[in-house]
C-alpha cells in the first residue's frame, strides 16, 4: 500500500512538472523572439501586389497570400525582402523590357503599400534602419529582385535598381539569362557558369554595395561567383542538398566555401527543397504535368491563359492534398549547416507566396513555431538570435563597408 501510494504521489508530481513546463517554454520562445531581429530574406507577395484587388496591409489568409503587415506584426517578423521577381522568358528585346517595366512596377506598388500604411511599415535600405523600425513598432520593407532578366545587357540598371531601393538581384530563376546559367534549365549549361557578362555584374554589384544572390543559379555559375566576388554573398532561399536532393539546393561543399566566403544560406521553407517528395503520388504526377508548363510557356501566356493557369494549379493542389514537411524538417537544414561550418552561417528565407509553406508555419504570423522547434533542440538565445537576423544582417553590413572603401 505504502509503495502504491508513493508511486501515486510521484506519478502527480511529474505530471504536474510535465503539464505546468509549458508555461515556461512558451514564455521563453515569446521572449528570444521578440528579442531577435528577425528577418525574411525572400516572399514573392509583390506578385500579388500588381493585381487588382489585393491588400497588403489588411488580413489574407493563405492560400491567398502568407504574407501581409498585419500577420508580419502577430508573428514578431521584424523585416523582409519582397522580391521584384520576373519570370525567365525568350531573351528578346521585347521580353527584356516587358520584365523591365514589370520589376519597376513591382517596386512601384512596395512603395505604395508602405506609403498608405505608413504606421505599420516603412521601405527599408541599410542594415540600420531595421533596428530603427522595430524600435518604432513598424515592419521594415527591403527589396529584392529576383532574377537579373530584367537588366537584359545594360549595366546601368544594377545602379537604376540599386537607387529604387533594390539590395540583392539573385543572378537567375529557373532557366538561364544573360548573366549565368540557372540550376533547372531543361536544355543545360549556356555559359558553363558566368556569362562574360555575368562577370561585370559581379563587379558592379561589388562596386555598389549590392548583395550578390546564389540562389537558383547553376553549379558551376555559384563557384564562378564565389571566386570573383570580393564581398560575401547570399543564398536568399536555399536549402540543404544532403538532406532534400534538389539541384536547387546546396551541396556541403557549396556551404563550406559559402563559409570561407562568410556568407550565408537562408533556410527555405518550400516543401520540395525541405525534404524529398514522394514521386509515387498522383499529385506529384499532376504538379510534374503543372511546372513543365510553368516553365515552358507560362510566361508567354495572355494575362487570361495565366489567371487561368494559376487557377488550375490551385484546384490541383486542393484536389490531392500534400502532407506537408513540418518545421522539425526545416530546422533539420539548420543543424546541418550548424554541425558542417557552423552557426554563422545559416538564416531563414521563407519563399513565401512564391511556393514556401509548411504544415505547421503556414505564414509568417507563425514564425515563431521556427523558435520554439531550436529551443526544444538546445539550441542557445545566442544561436537562435544569428538564426533570425544576426547572421544575414553581418553580411550586409560587410557588403555596404566593402563598397564604401
Amino acid at each position: 500500500m505504502f509503495i502504491k501510494a508513493s508511486l501515486f504521489f510521484l506519478s502527480g508530481i511529474l505530471f504536474s512538472f510535465s503539464f505546468n513546463d509549458k508555461e515556461p517554454m512558451e514564455k521563453r520562445v515569446t521572449e528570444i523572439h521578440q528579442k531577435a531581429l528577425t528577418v525574411d530574406t525572400h516572399v514573392d507577395t509583390p506578385m500579388f501586389m500588381v493585381r487588382e484587388g489585393f491588400d497588403v496591409g489588411q488580413r489574407n489568409e493563405p492560400p491567398r497570400s502568407r504574407v501581409d503587415f498585419v500577420r508580419m506584426k502577430e508573428g514578431g517578423l521584424d523585416a523582409i525582402f519582397f522580391a521584384a521577381f520576373t519570370g525567365q522568358r525568350e531573351r528578346t528585346a521585347e521580353n527584356t523590357e516587358a520584365a523591365y517595366r514589370m520589376a519597376h512596377q513591382m517596386i512601384d506598388s512596395t512603395y505604395a503599400a508602405c506609403v498608405r500604411y505608413p504606421g505599420l511599415a516603412e521601405i527599408a535600405t541599410t542594415p540600420a534602419d531595421a533596428e530603427r523600425m522595430e524600435n518604432l513598432g513598424k515592419r521594415a520593407i527591403y527589396i529584392g529582385m529576383e532574377n537579373g532578366f530584367p537588366l537584359g545587357t545594360d549595366l546601368n540598371r544594377i545602379s537604376e535598381f540599386y537607387e529604387r531601393g533594390v539590395r540583392y538581384i539573385t543572378l537567375s530563376h529557373s532557366r538561364n539569362n544573360e548573366i549565368c546559367d540557372a540550376s533547372t534549365d531543361a536544355n543545360g549549361p549556356e555559359h558553363n557558369g558566368l556569362s562574360g557578362f555575368g562577370e561585370k555584374v559581379v563587379h558592379e554589384m561589388n562596386r555598389l554595395g549590392m548583395m550578390i544572390d546564389v540562389s537558383h543559379i547553376s553549379d558551376e555559375a555559384f563557384y564562378d561567383v564565389m571566386k570573383l566576388s570580393k564581398a560575401p554573398v547570399i543564398a536568399s532561399h536555399s536549402s540543404v542538398r544532403a538532406i532534400a536532393r534538389h539541384p536547387r539546393n546546396l551541396t556541403d561543399d557549396m556551404l563550406k566555401a559559402l563559409a570561407r566566403n562568410d556568407g550565408v544560406i537562408q533556410i527555405c521553407l518550400l516543401d520540395d527543397y525541405v525534404k524529398d517528395p514522394d514521386t509515387t503520388t498522383v499529385r506529384y504526377k499532376k504538379m510534374t504535368e503543372l511546372r513543365k508548363i510553368y516553365n515552358s510557356s507560362f510566361e508567354s501566356m495572355s494575362d487570361e491563359k495565366k489567371a487561368a493557369f494559376r487557377e488550375l494549379w490551385r484546384q490541383t493542389q486542393e484536389k490531392y492534398p500534400k502532407e506537408l514537411p513540418t518545421v522539425a524538417d526545416l530546422v533539420d537544414h539548420i543543424d546541418h549547416v550548424k554541425n558542417l561550418v557552423g552557426i554563422d552561417y545559416v538564416g531563414i528565407g521563407s519563399d513565401f507566396d512564391g511556393g514556401g509553406g509548411l504544415a505547421d508555419c503556414e505564414d509568417v504570423s507563425q514564425m515563431p513555431n521556427i523558435t520554439r522547434e531550436m529551443l526544444k533542440r538546445g539550441y542557445t538565445e545566442e544561436e537562435i538570435l544569428k538564426v533570425w537576423g544576426g547572421n544575414f544582417f553581418r553580411v550586409f553590413r560587410k557588403v555596404e563597408e566593402l563598397a564604401a572603401k
